[in-house]
């Protein structure tokens, strides 16, 4: 497995970067087979210290979890157990759709922006355009999935939405977090 690890605006010590591949490698080998990569990504705001992981997983699904702590090998670990808790959540599910399927999951490139904000001022004074102004512009992918497969991958990556293309259809589909809990799926009609 491939491993990226580093800090945003923090050095990351030869120690750390062992005890990290080390500490995850065995958690993730418990629960998911032939993982790809992985990157895990420490910074510092305030007094804590954030952990952020996302491991790729050779069915294309990935999963995510991050923790937060006083101490960075604490807010590592915090992040490894919740990795760990997810794998073991989801490891009959992970190899039910690994069976099923023949292929790896298929994706799309797609463009993802990122919208400006308005200001808190600017609701006394009328815009002068309905076009937002776009802060950042970047690829994203797009997988192929099952509907189950979808709520899974939202699931693991602790994502509140998901955009995906729906094996032997043209449409897209969007499966969400509901604020009652519940998971709801956009399946557009494909009649026009």
């Amino acid at each position: 497995m491939r491993y990226q690890i580093s800090g945003h605006q923090i050095d990351i010590g030869e120690s750390l970067t062992n005890h990290v591949k080390t500490e995850l490698g065995e958690a993730i080998a418990k629960y998911a087979e032939r993982p790809t990569d992985a990157q895990v990504i420490f910074s510092k705001r305030g007094h804590e210290f954030i952990c952020e992981a996302t491991v790729h997983l050779s069915t294309g699904l990935n999963a995510s979890a991050s923790g937060r702590a006083p101490e960075i090998y604490a807010a590592f670990d915090d992040t490894c157990e919740k990795m760990e808790k997810q794998l073991r959540r989801y490891k009959r599910r992970l190899k039910d759709h690994y069976r099923d399927r023949k292929e790896p999951v298929e994706v799309f490139g797609a463009a993802s922006y990122i919208l400006a904000a308005s200001d808190d001022g600017a609701d006394e004074q009328e815009p002068d355009t309905l076009q937002p102004m776009i802060i950042a512009e970047m690829e994203t992918r797009i997988p192929s999935l099952s509907v189950g497969e979808a709520v899974m991958q939202m699931e693991l990556a602790g994502a509140p939405v998901l955009i995906f293309h729906p094996e032997g259809k043209t449409s897209l589909n969007v499966v969400y977090r509901r604020d009652d809990g519940n998971i709801g799926w956009i399946d557009p009609s494909d009649k026009a």
